[in-house]
């Protein structure tokens, strides 16, 4: 019973493997197709064929975070302020050797 149940299992994931499998082929002749139709559109029609971009500079976030960074919150975070002992009572560590 249980090898029965183990091979149907593997033909489920199997099945649902070729069928993601399939939908992803379907999808990549559906866009194939659909830049076909745009590059011959563009070509009956005399215009230049312009690429896919994406209008979003990758840089731009991370300039923004930098900047961010720089100037720094007027306000202290919550969990930056120890409510334990006062800054005064720190103590230092003391050196020890590894299995002391």
């Amino acid at each position: 019973m249980q090898t029965v149940l183990i091979l149907v299992l593997r033909l489920i994931f199997v099945a649902a493997g070729l069928i993601f499998a399939a939908s992803m082929a379907v999808a990549f002749v559906v866009m194939a197709g659909l830049w076909a139709l745009r590059a011959a559109w563009a070509k009956i029609t005399g215009q230049p064929l312009k690429p896919f971009v994406m209008g979003a500079d990758l840089r731009e976030g991370f300039e923004r975070m930098y900047r961010r960074s720089r100037q720094g919150s007027p306000t202290p975070r919550a969990d930056a302020v120890r409510h334990g002992r006062p800054a005064g009572d720190a103590t230092d560590v003391e050196y020890r050797e590894p299995g002391a």
